[in-house]
């Protein structure tokens, strides 16, 4: 199985086919801290400015990048709730509550990364595929593959959906970068140049290697939560494994070996230590003291306390 979660049984479709815009994350978790209902209410319309099958896809992309999560009850009516990094990035005195900072974008992909039930493509092809180049057709295989694995019944024409839905997150219409706005309907996170058009082999190309707009602390934040999830009581891991293993930083950046070791020494440095890198006998290990490996969350909220400028 390429992603081996017993428990996942994603949902599609809930993006309507648009990839959210600039300003939609901010408009969601506004609107939910007024209303845990509002997008069960017609005024959510009127509310939000826009029509019903965005009001849906503002609700979904709220969802899948985890600044709000579901509480009690069922179906569309669950109340939703603001969750604690939305709440410190989006609100109005967090820390970008426009998405403003690049590192902004970066963590909103990492949550969308991590997140195989409302996203489960996006982790799929970030972390299962491992050509720098592919197609659509190698894409809808792929996904194919994993659903099947799962157990899960679904048409090639929604997975076809789904793909194209990924595709227009990170490729800008026409591709040309830098003119995502709430009118366009491009995705802020084309700013990030993960992933390229190659329109005249009808392909696309993964953006391997180092990425200079991506900082430490938002690295160091995805690497934090993805050890919480995987280490429980061992305090080393192989480079190998959080540079390579489905839904780790270094697939998820799509970083080679060379600027993910350059983020861990960095990292080393901002943690005084309390993460090192250690080699023996050739292999190469990420080390955790027991003061970091106990406080992890905390830590990972740190780094971006420090980065945003907040005490």
């Amino acid at each position: 199985m390429l992603i081996r979660e017993d428990e996942i049984r994603p949902t599609f479709g809930g993006h309507e086919k648009f990839v959210f815009r600039n300003g939609w994350l901010k408009k969601g978790i506004d609107a939910v801290r007024v209303d845990r209902l509002i997008f069960t209410r017609d005024e959510a319309l009127v509310t939000l400015g826009v029509g019903k099958n965005m009001v849906r896809s503002i609700r979904h992309w709220c969802l899948a990048t985890g600044i709000v999560q579901e509480t009690e009850g069922t179906g569309l009516a669950k109340p939703l709730a603001a969750s604690m990094l939305g709440e410190r990035l989006l609100l109005e005195n967090g820390w970008d509550p426009y998405l403003e900072d690049m590192g902004s974008l970066w963590l909103i992909h990492w949550q969308l990364i991590s997140n195989p039930v409302r996203a489960f493509v996006w982790p799929v092809i970030f972390s299962a595929y491992f050509d720098a180049e592919f197609s659509k057709k190698q894409l809808i295989v792929l996904i194919s593959k994993q659903i099947e694995q799962l157990s899960i019944r679904t048409t090639e024409g929604t997975i076809e959906r789904e793909i194209d839905c990924v595709l227009r997150t990170y490729v800008p219409a026409g591709g040309v970068r830098g003119q995502a706005n709430e009118e366009s309907m491009d995705c802020p996170l084309a700013e990030l140049d993960l992933i390229q058009a190659i329109p005249e082999e009808n392909l696309y190309r993964f953006n391997i290697g180092s990425k200079p707009s991506l900082p430490t602390a938002v690295f160091g934040y995805a690497l934090f939560i993805f050890l919480l999830k995987r280490l429980q009581t061992r305090r080393t891991i192989a480079i190998e494994e959080v540079l390579y293993q489905n839904g780790s930083p270094g697939q998820a950046f799509k970083l080679d070996e060379n600027s993910f070791v350059d983020y861990l020494e960095q990292l080393e440095y901002q943690t005084s230590g309390a993460l090192r890198i250690n080699e023996t006998a050739g292999l190469r290990q990420i080390y955790l003291t027991d003061d970091l490996a106990v406080s992890m969350e905390n830590r990972a909220y740190r780094l971006l306390d420090d980065y945003y400028g907040r005490d």
